[in-house]
């Protein structure tokens, strides 16, 4: 500002001395014409002054305008990726309605029947409520059948990949429902039955009892007839491992009821309380908590240390019924807390059977499998096996037996929370649990004594209580 007023003043001044006549006198034209000269000269200084400052002012404007531009396109794009991928998945996982169409046109053309089928197809009294599945291959639903709550299973085709792992139920062959052929007559019918559960569960002696613990499955009307379209059903679940374990388990209450069937659909007793213990928490707030946290806050998710305890024991005898039981060994392939829930009793309930699979027919899968290392030796989760370097095939015997595992997924939940006084013999037990080793000459005498042990300690501090 001092430097226009000075460079005004100076203008001025030559100004005067140019426009003033030999006589004293001024020009009016030339001095308005100077002044005009003097005024385009004053604003030509100017901006060259100021244009300074607004430059950098506008300058720092549009850099916050880029920035404030380019973190809201950001914005925008995660967002939309976020749903579309959420919207994907979603449309990928719950094919419900993809599945009832297709059960519900092999009922009305008379391929399968089931106890389930006129609810599904022509009564709309057997409804698909929330999506629970985890595998496009495996639609699970939470529903109701009437005055009944379910969870409601149906197996879908996958999308051709190019795995050429070994598993134990078969790639959707039953998809078509062509077995058995029309002609087939019902001892025809009996023995296709019977070689099958004989290649599942091995050779048992009481395998007959099993067949017709089936067969009274399979028999949805209950008329004592078998018909061409209930067989088709019953040999599409009888490729499903979680099917058979609920037949065989039946009696023990430690599988939900079967409430009825459609072709390879089945609808399960719904399970009050799942997972056994964990919240379900979305997966971007998943991205940002800590393990540490993530265990601590699971753990005040769960009930009373006497009802731990309690559901603790169930998963005890559920070890020792599929452990050498009624209709052979099953392995527990998966022994997550997801796969398990219990009812308002504390009963402990399986949930997802899929995983638990019949020793034989686990080794004959494993004895064709060919491997570089121990870890190609892997079934679902949790059953390992070896790999035998010389002939590059897996082992048969599993490393690690079901109990192992089960104390593994236990220990955290059943010692938080546990009395002082049976804390540290509770520890060490359940140590000694997870030690055990599926190859060892002692293990079967191992693993009966500390499944003992465990069941006797805890069942000891809870007996006179009324949570027992």
């Amino acid at each position: 500002m001092l430097l226009i007023a000075r460079e005004v003043r100076r203008l001025r001044s030559i100004t005067l001395f140019i426009i003033r006549s030999p006589y004293g006198e001024k020009h009016p034209g030339l001095v308005s014409a100077v002044k005009c000269g003097v005024s385009i000269m004053a604003r030509g200084l100017i901006p060259w002054i100021w244009l300074k400052r607004p430059v950098y002012i506008q300058a720092r404007f549009s850099y916050l305008h880029m920035k404030f531009l380019f973190f809201s396109w950001l914005a925008v794009f995660v967002g939309s990726w976020v749903v579309y991928v959420e919207y994907s998945s979603y449309t990928e996982l719950c094919r419900g309605h993809e599945c009832k169409n297709t059960i519900c046109d092999k009922f009305q053309k008379g391929v399968i029947d089931g106890s389930a089928c006129n609810s599904l197809c022509e009564k709309d009294t057997l409804y698909l409520g929330k999506c629970l599945s985890a595998k496009p291959s495996n639609q699970v639903y939470s529903g109701s059948w009437g005055d009944m709550e379910g969870i409601i299973k149906c197996q879908m085709k996958e999308d051709p990949h190019y795995d050429l792992g070994f598993e134990l139920e078969p790639r959707k062959e039953s998809a078509s429902f062509s077995r058995p052929t029309k002609g087939t007559s019902m001892q025809k019918f009996k023995e296709m039955v019977f070689n099958h559960l004989k290649a599942k569960v091995g050779d048992q002696a009481n395998l007959a009892d099993l067949l017709t613990l089936v067969l009274g499955v399979t028999d949805s009307n209950k008329d004592g007839e078998i018909s061409l379209s209930e067989a088709h059903s019953a040999w599409a679940l009888l490729q499903l491992n979680e099917f058979l374990l609920s037949v065989v388990l039946q009696e023990r209450e430690h599988t939900p009821r079967l409430l009825g069937f459609c072709g390879d659909l089945y609808v399960m007793e719904k399970v009050p309380y799942v997972p056994l213990y964990g919240v379900s928490l979305p997966w971007m707030v998943e991205l940002w908590i800590p393990a540490s946290l993530r265990r601590s806050i699971d753990q005040w998710a769960t009930p009373s240390w006497p009802r731990k305890a309690k559901i603790a024991i169930g998963l005890f005898e559920l070890v020792e019924d599929v452990f050498h039981g009624t209709f052979g060994s099953f392995l527990m392939c998966d022994v997550s807390a997801a796969g398990f829930g219990y009812t308002e009793r504390h009963d402990i309930k399986v949930v997802d059977a899929r995983q638990i699979v019949p020793e034989v027919g686990f080794q004959e899968v494993m004895r064709e499998r060919r491997c570089e290392e121990d870890t190609d030796c892997l079934y679902g989760r949790d059953c390992f096996t070896s790999c035998d370097l010389t002939k590059h095939r897996c082992t048969t015997e599993v490393t690690q037996p079901n109990l192992a595992k089960v104390c593994s997924t236990l220990k955290d939940y059943i010692l938080y929370g546990a009395p002082s006084d049976i804390k540290d013999e509770l520890d060490k037990q359940l140590y000694a649990c997870i030690a055990l080793k599926g190859a060892s000459e002692q293990m079967e005498m191992e693993h009966s004594l500390i499944l003992n042990n465990l069941k006797t300690l805890l069942w000891k501090k809870i007996s006179h209580t009324k949570d027992s």
